[in-house]
C-alpha cells in the first residue's frame, strides 16, 4: 500500500554527511515515535468513507554503525460495505556511507499475511543494482538515486543553509521494490510551535524546538505519459534533531492525517568513527 510508502518517507531520518556544512549540525536522535492516524478528506471514487489506526516508528543507530528503522503502519478502513484491517511492518538497515540499503516488508490484511518484499540495494558509481530475494528472485538495474535516510538528511542541511526548493531523487524499498522516484522539495521558513499546538503534550522537552513545515512531491520516472502529476504528496513539520510530526498524505482521491502522541527519545550514542 502506498500509504506504508509515504509514511515511512515522511519519518526516516539521518545519515552520514557526505560534505561538512559551514553551520553546526545538531546530532539527530535515536527514538521512538507513535502517531494516529485519521482520514483528512476522500472522493466519491475512492470508495472509503472513514479510516483510522496508528503508526509507530522507532529509529536506531550511529553515524559509525549505520542506522536501522523499526516501522509499524495499521489502519482499519471502512468502505461503507464492509471494514478492512491492514497492518504493514517494514525493517530497514543503511549502512553509515549510505552506500547499501537493506530492507523487508511484509504485509496482512485481516491478519493474513498477503505480501512480503525482501532485498538489498547497492549503489554503484553507474547507478543503482538491486538484489530482490521475495517475492520471488530477480535483479534489476536503476539509475542513481540515494536512499531514504540521505533524502531526509539532505533535506535538513538544505533547509539549515536556507534553501527552499530543490529537486532530487530516492529509492526506498517499497511496494515492488523497482522505481527509483524523482522529488520536488519545499521547505517554509524555520518557526516555533504555536501554544495550542495539539502536538506539544507528547514534545515534552522538544516543545520549544523550532521546526520548518516541508512539502514533498513524488512522481515516478517510469511513466511517461507526459503529465507533470505527482502520485502523491507529504507535508509535516520537521525538527532539526529528525524528529518529524503533523503529517499530511495525500494520494489524491483520499488523504490522511498523522498527529504525534507519544514520544521516546533514546541515548545518544557516544563514539568515535574508526574510518
Amino acid at each position: 500500500m502506498r500509504a506504508v510508502r509515504l509514511a515511512l518517507l515522511a519519518l526516516l531520518s539521518t545519515s552520514a554527511i557526505g560534505t561538512v556544512p559551514a553551520f553546526a549540525v545538531t546530532p539527530l536522535a535515536p527514538h521512538r515515535a507513535v502517531y494516529d492516524l485519521v482520514l483528512d478528506k476522500a472522493t466519491d471514487r475512492s470508495g472509503i468513507t472513514g479510516l483510522t489506526g496508528r503508526m509507530v516508528y522507532e529509529f536506531n543507530g550511529s553515524p559509525c554503525d549505520g542506522y536501522t528503522v523499526n516501522f509499524r503502519f495499521v489502519t482499519q478502513i471502512n468502505t461503507g460495505d464492509n471494514t478492512r484491517l491492514t497492518d504493514q511492518q517494514t525493517t530497514t538497515y543503511e549502512d553509515a556511507e549510505g552506500k547499501t540499503f537493506s530492507f523487508v516488508t511484509k504485509s496482512f490484511v485481516d491478519q493474513n499475511l498477503e505480501r512480503e518484499v525482501k532485498g538489498t540495494a547497492t549503489r554503484e558509481k553507474a547507478g543503482l543494482n538491486v538484489s530482490i530475494d521475495k517475492p520471488e528472485k530477480n535483479r534489476l538495474e536503476l539509475g542513481r538515486t540515494q536512499f531514504p535516510t540521505q533524502h531526509l538528511e539532505e533535506l535538513i542541511r538544505k533547509a539549515n543553509s536556507g534553501e527552499t526548493f530543490y529537486e532530487t531523487n530516492l529509492f526506498d524499498g517499497s511496494e515492488d521494490a523497482d522505481k527509483v522516484m524523482t522529488t520536488t522539495v519545499i521547505v517554509g521558513k524555520q518557526t516555533e510551535s504555536s501554544k495550542t499546538d495539539p502536538e506539544l503534550p507528547a514534545l515534552k522537552g522538544l516543545a520549544k524546538e523550532k521546526y520548518w513545515p516541508v512539502n514533498i512531491a513524488y512522481f515516478d520516472e517510469t511513466s511517461k505519459n507526459g503529465e507533470e502529476i505527482p502520485e502523491y504528496r507529504i507535508s509535516f513539520k520537521l525538527h532539526e534533531n529528525g524528529l518529524t510530526r503533523d503529517l499530511v498524505m495525500d494520494y489524491g482521491d483520499f488523504s490522511m492525517t498523522g498527529k504525534l502522541v507519544n514520544l521516546k527519545l533514546f541515548d545518544q550514542p557516544q563514539q568515535k568513527c574508526n574510518k
